[in-house]
């Protein structure tokens, strides 16, 4: 195990020594590494008055989902931003943003004044990609941190997962599992940042795809201080659990018209139906959503207006 650390350090320092060649002097120390400071200003986090960004009006992305928005407001409200956005400092003291606009309109759907973000000081490419493998040799950094930074080499730089992880001299499978922590709840996200509960349990966490789920195990590995291997026998129960609640009953097949009927339903609300049809002529209509996006998408299509 540690032979391969060895040569993951090694992988390392070879991209980081061709990066250093092509930097400028004072931006390095005199043993020809990268400035602390330099490392800290290029990674490290500052919050920014919202009224200060601007969208960058060359974003190819236009259409953000209203319901998704709301929805990430709403988890902006109670945790904050747990992924900072990227800017850069524009000459008028304001700031241009690189990378975040769902985050950016969020958090003004939320109300907030000022957001975490990092600044991008200069548009040298090489000048980030160099701080960001420096900064992720640090022994410190959890989990989260190290994602979030294969996360802006992949926003900022336009790399590949396998282009980061042939820069991390890591295997392409481990820079994924690292992203994929990226996708859990806030509440898990922060307990991962404060160390609260370890990578091995997150990983486990990530195996299922309810977040109701995900809640549940996590509030049991904190209340009851499971270890790794007790998450992942409870995650694979939970699993098994949803697949035996899953599995149709045995029941009479749909005449063919109805089962047309059922089918169409399913196309036309994007999500799984079940219809149940009596020989008295009486039955019964079932449709699964998964997300409250997805609920609210039905309700649109039926016309029900909640408010």
């Amino acid at each position: 195990m540690a032979k391969s650390n060895t040569g993951n350090k090694e992988l390392l320092g070879k991209g980081i020594r061709s990066l250093l060649q092509n930097i400028n002097e004072d931006l390095k120390t005199t043993e020809g590494n990268l400035k602390p400071q330099v490392v800290e200003q290029t990674t490290g986090v500052m919050r920014i008055a919202l009224a200060d960004i601007q969208v960058n009006p060359k974003n190819p992305r236009r259409d953000f989902d209203e319901t998704a928005l709301n929805e990430l407001a709403a988890s902006i409200k109670l945790h904050d931003i747990i992924q900072p956005l990227t800017v850069s400092k524009l000459a008028n003291g304001k700031y241009q943003l690189i990378a975040g606009e769902r985050r950016f309109r969020a958090s003004k759907i939320a109300g907030l004044t000022d957001v975490p973000a990092y600044i991008r000081a200069t548009n040298d490419q090489q000048l980030l990609e160099l701080a960001l493998l420096e900064n992720l040799q640090r022994e410190d950094l959890n989990a989260i941190e190290v994602a979030l930074s294969y996360k802006r080499m992949m926003e900022e730089l336009s790399y590949t997962q396998e282009q980061v992880a042939e820069r991390m001299g890591k295997e392409r499978s481990t820079v994924t599992n690292y992203l994929r922590l990226l996708k859990l709840p806030p509440d898990i996200q922060l307990a991962v940042r404060k160390n609260s509960i370890s990578m091995g349990h997150a990983r486990a966490l990530i195996n299922l795809e309810n977040v109701d789920a995900q809640l549940y195990i996590f509030k049991e590995i904190t209340e009851k201080g499971l270890n790794v291997r007790q998450t992942e026998d409870l995650v694979r129960k939970q699993a098994a659990v949803k697949e035996q609640a899953v599995k149709p009953t045995t029941k009479a097949e749909l005449p063919p018209a109805f089962k047309r009927i059922e089918d169409n339903l399913a196309s036309h609300f994007g999500t799984k139906v079940r219809l149940q049809h009596s020989k008295s002529g009486n039955g019964s209509i079932t449709l699964e959503y998964y997300s409250l996006q997805e609920l609210n998408k039905i309700l649109e299509l039926l016309n029900v207006n909640v408010s």
